[in-house]
C-alpha cells in the first residue's frame, strides 16, 4: 500500500513539473493599470495599427523611436498575447490584436512620456 501511495505521489509530482514546463509565460504584466514588459518598461499601442490585422504600421524610422516588443523564435501565444510577423520578418508581441511597443525616450520603469504622443500613441492597458 505504501509503495502504491509513493508511486502515485511521484507520478503526480512528475506531471505537475511537466505542466509547469510547458506553460507559456506572458510577455507583459499589468502594473498600476498599464502593461509593462519584463524589464518594467511601459508598453504602448499605436492607433494606426489595425486590431487583429497581424501587421505593424510602425516600421523603419518609426520603429527606431518606438521599438517593438520582440518575441523570440519559440514564443507561443498565451492568453490575450499573440505574435505577429513584422515587415522585416521579425516577430512582435501583440495584446488583444494590437502590436506592443516601447518608447525610446522613456528612461526608467514607470515612465510614460510617450502617452498621447501625436495623439496616436497610448499606454497599453
Amino acid at each position: 500500500m505504501n509503495k502504491l501511495i509513493l508511486s502515485l505521489v511521484a507520478a503526480a509530482s512528475l506531471m505537475a513539473g511537466c505542466a509547469s514546463m510547458s506553460a507559456a509565460t506572458a510577455p507583459a504584466a499589468s502594473k498600476d493599470g498599464m502593461l509593462v514588459a519584463a524589464n518594467g518598461m511601459t508598453l504602448y499601442m499605436f492607433d494606426k495599427d489595425a486590431a487583429d490585422s497581424g501587421k505593424s504600421a510602425c516600421n523603419g524610422k518609426c520603429a527606431e523611436n518606438w521599438p517593438p516588443l520582440y518575441a523570440a523564435e519559440g514564443d507561443k501565444p498565451v492568453g490575450d498575447f499573440t505574435v505577429i510577423t513584422r515587415d522585416d520578418g521579425k516577430r512582435q508581441w501583440s495584446f488583444k490584436g494590437k502590436p506592443l511597443y516601447f518608447w525610446a525616450k522613456d528612461q526608467k520603469p514607470g515612465d510614460t512620456t510617450g502617452d498621447g504622443f501625436n495623439k496616436v500613441w497610448h499606454v497599453a492597458k
